[in-house]
């Protein structure tokens, strides 16, 4: 304790909060010796004996130096004044309770010596209640000042006036948050919360209005800007509900959203979280239960590489390893300025980041990536994957899908990779484009080549993945700034959504528990119709379908097909032990030999101006369920 007290001494005089310090350390002096004074007086009816007054300059020099001491040694001075808080009263009752204990204990040992001899004891408890409703009061006095102006200043003050739907954690937090804020451009207004038992309760002075279901009713009665979704924990079901209730209102009003909980760092929220309503809130906030164990057995301490790490997969992927603790995190891309923007985002003191600028099809320059770092976990993300594109470009397809694909697992194989993972798409299955073909040629190559038992191949695949580079959600965002039209292929298609950070912890979930050659794929929920995925979006702009930014349909792209499946005609799937991940089974073998030696074939076209109809017939051997889709190449207009 001795050690303590020196250092919180020390600490009193430190020059950033020295005035502080010292503006506290003076107040309790005055406010501890007055506290002795006032007691005397209220003890002897304002007439204090000379016995007793002569040696009260004794009796509050010892006060002093009892008190002061204790309340250092609980941090009384390091406390901020703006945000004094329960907990802190709770310091401050410690300190005051535990000081007067102790000045009784010392007087009482004292009491042979004159000056406290006659010493009354009832002082001591006058002097407690006193001295603990001083500095209380001086405590907290700042913040209960400051909320009270704040309040009575924010009629004159130009601030959104907001509803806070769910008056829990969260909702308490951020509606403190905007109270004790200046700054701050939002007043709650009140909240609402479907527990009857909070109906009518106030929360630092805002009340709960009512459940969700009288929504549309308080819009209309309190002059609400904008509706604040306070409910970290809700999934994208329940945010659609809500969102659907404020809009039957009629009533012209922003929809404000916290970020969910695996978003949010340590569970607290602040002012800075408050965020738009985005589509991936009302598709992708599904819950998800992740085997965080077996991932970390998985990645702890083993160095792993990630290819086209500056994609959108490949980014979180990235983001997602990280927090495994790996022992070195190479990440490969051609593009070297969305690795240094991906440098620029993950930050790491305790693990090597390597960035390596590099072409997957360049067999030399990945050679040498592995012989330099000797990865043991490789997670392949690299692939072109735009359907439409790679139709006019089969060479390409193959040449990045393909070539670059067995150049890695040529690679892993011979530097010892324990497992090598491959993201697929749900476009390989029953394929009816060069993409989605390449990169099933891509699954069956791995799957027979882990044969071999030297390195564990391991592919997954999934859908679409909402709000990555590229996607049909970043068009529409362009095409509804642009003031529109919105295009749609047509009106009938559908396609699976995931969140990145869903998608990509499920992956390293699969690749876990994998023991080689299997192929897994995730549960994508069902699937959405791009037309609603188009007016949802439009709506969440502030427009309205139809009537303030049309909807055209342009008719099926090259390569492109209305439903995307989750298993081809000879797989089936069995579960695994998370419920969205499930083993495709598939009994057909592949003769090694015939299937590399076309695999070569087709590699060959790519240098050998091959024409496109030599590449679909190659691929309709390797993959018999692949179906090219008829399609007019030279009527789609970019």
């Amino acid at each position: 304790m001795k050690e303590r007290v020196v250092k919180l001494f020390g600490d009193i005089f430190r020059t950033t909060t020295f005035k502080r310090r010292a503006f506290f350390l003076l107040a309790d002096s005055l406010l501890i010796a007055f506290s002795m004074y006032a007691a005397f007086w209220i003890r002897f009816d304002g007439r204090v004996p000379y016995e007793s007054s002569r040696y009260l300059g004794e009796y509050i020099i010892l006060a002093l130096a009892v008190k002061l001491v204790f309340f250092m040694y609980y941090g009384m001075y390091g406390i901020s004044w703006r945000f004094f808080s329960l907990g802190d009263l709770l310091k401050l009752f410690r300190a005051g309770t535990l000081s007067s204990v102790s000045l009784g204990l010392l007087l009482f040992f004292l009491k042979s010596y004159a000056p406290f001899s006659g010493f009354p004891r009832s002082i001591l408890i006058l002097d407690y209640f006193l001295t603990m409703g001083f500095i209380g009061i001086l405590r907290i006095s700042k913040r209960v000042l400051r909320e009270f102006w704040i309040r009575t200043d924010k009629i004159s003050r130009d601030k959104t006036r907001i509803l806070i739907i769910g008056a829990g954690s969260a909702g308490e937090q951020i509606g403190r948050e905007m109270l004790n804020h200046r700054k701050s451009k939002y007043f709650p207004v009140g909240y609402i919360d479907d527990d009857p038992a909070k109906k009518g309760v106030s929360i630092h002075g805002v009340k709960v209005l009512g459940a969700r279901g009288n929504i549309p009713q308080l819009l209309k009665t309190n002059k609400v800007d904008e509706v604040l979704v306070a409910i970290p924990s809700a999934n994208s079901r329940e945010i659609r509900k809500i969102v659907e209730v404020i809009r039957e209102s009629n009533q012209a009003n922003k929809i404000k959203i916290l970020p969910s909980i695996s978003d949010l760092m340590d569970g607290n929220v602040t002012l800075s979280d408050i965020q738009e309503v985005k589509i991936e809130d009302l598709l992708g906030r599904e819950p998800v239960e992740i085997d965080f164990r077996a991932i970390k057995h998985f990645l702890s301490g083993k160095r792993v590489l990630i290819t086209g790490a500056g994609g959108s997969i490949g980014a979180e992927l990235s983001r997602a390893v990280l927090q495994f603790k790996t022992k070195s995190l190479v990440l490969l891309d051609i593009d070297e300025t969305e690795l240094f923007l991906l440098l620029h985002r993950l930050k790491s003191k305790s693990q090597e980041i390597v960035p390596v600028v590099g072409d997957i099809n360049d067999k030399t320059k990945m050679q040498t990536v592995f012989e330099k770092f000797l990865p043991e976990i490789v997670i392949h993300s690299a692939a072109y994957k735009h359907v439409p594109v790679l139709e006019y470009y089969p060479e390409d397809a193959v040449k990045t899908n393909v070539m670059g694909t067995k150049i890695l697992a040529e690679m892993a194989m011979t530097h010892g990779v324990e497992k090598f993972v491959y993201i697929s798409t749900d476009k390989a299955i029953n394929p009816t484009s060069i993409m989605g073909s390449s990169k099933r040629v891509g699954e069956e190559l791995l799957r027979t080549l882990d044969r071999r038992k030297r390195t564990r191949f391991i592919c997954v695949r999934f859908g679409n993945v909402l709000g990555s580079r590229g996607s049909v959600t970043q068009l529409f965002k362009e095409q509804i700034l642009e003031g529109g039209p919105v295009t749609v292929t047509h009106p009938e298609m559908k396609r699976y959504f995931m969140a990145p950070a869903e998608a990509v912890l499920l992956v390293l979930e699969a690749a876990a528990v994998g023991e080689g050659g299997e192929a897994y794929v995730l549960d994508m929920g069902e699937p959405v119709k791009i037309v609603d995925l188009a007016r949802e979006m439009i709506r969440l702009s502030g427009y309205e379908p139809d009537v303030d930014i049309p909807i055209v349909y342009s008719g099926l792209r090259p390569g492109e097909k209305l439903f995307d499946e989750l298993l081809s005609a000879e797989e089936g799937s069995e579960p695994t032990e998370h419920s969205k991940i499930f083993r495709v089974k598939n009994s057909k073998k592949i003769e090694e030999l015939d299937l590399l030696e076309k695999i070569d074939r087709l590699i060959g076209l790519c240098w050998g101006n091959g024409s496109r109809e030599e590449f679909v017939g190659l691929l309709k051997q390797l993959i018999p369920t692949y179906n090219p889709m008829e399609s007019d190449m030279n009527r789609y207009h970019w």
